[in-house]
């Protein structure tokens, strides 16, 4: 790189000496015209980034924190019990499932994979879990067998309540539409969770569809 920046040095030189030696021998061929030629405005500078706050964000942004050991709380086996209800007046249905919870990347995202059979066919559906230092939120997603879609979901944790509220959407596979959705992830005590699931019609009404009680195997 330093050859090539000196051939440059060079090359520039010998073109400028040329270019005056040409200037003396062609002086009376040649005319300039000042008026056609246009100032070009002085462009103000972007302000230099500042390294040492860009590093101490990005390190504020990946450190693992209290929500993140919240999240390590889940790791291991769990026993589910699912309700869930086809419609509003519809009976319930009852189904179980088996989950294994785990943390990953250094202990910053939770993986969950849970297996079990409903409405007469094998399930497999897998959820990951984010706080997002940044914005402060949750941020969940989820997949399973019985779709080809991803549902994201955002929210916050009220620890009064020991409850996490996610809002998002999802695909109705009937029209392909979104609807909207809600969760609600409580503590129950150190060995107890519930999930409540539900749906919300455009005219902001809910429907509770789904609740999930999961016990930790012992």
């Amino acid at each position: 790189m330093k050859n090539l920046f000196l051939a440059v040095s060079v090359f520039a030189l010998c073109f400028a000496s040329c270019k005056d030696e040409s200037k003396e021998t062609m002086e009376t061929d040649t005319t300039v015209a000042t008026d056609s030629i246009v100032s070009e405005e002085p462009q103000t500078p972007e302000p230099p980034m500042d390294s040492i706050a860009m590093q101490k964000a990005w390190e504020a942004y990946m450190t693992p924190g209290e929500p993140h050991k919240m999240m390590a709380a889940d790791v291991g086996q769990w026993n589910d019990e699912l309700t869930f209800w086809m419609g509003p007046d519809a009976p319930p249905e009852k189904a179980t499932a088996t989950e294994d919870v785990k943390m990953i990347l250094g202990n910053r995202y939770q993986v969950a994979t849970t297996k079990g059979e409903m409405m007469g066919m094998p399930f497999e559906g897998r959820s990951t879990i984010a706080y997002d230092n940044a914005t402060n939120e949750y941020i969940s997603t989820w997949i399973d067998n019985m779709g080809t879609g991803l549902s994201v979901m955002r929210g916050k944790y009220d620890p009064a309540s020991k409850a996490t509220t996610l809002t998002g959407t999802m695909v109705d596979p009937m029209t392909g539409n979104e609807k909207q959705m809600k969760q609600i992830y409580t503590i129950i005590d150190d060995d107890t969770r519930k999930m409540e699931m539900f749906i919300i019609s455009e005219g902001g009404e809910e429907f509770k569809n789904m609740e999930i009680l999961m016990k930790r195997a012992k």
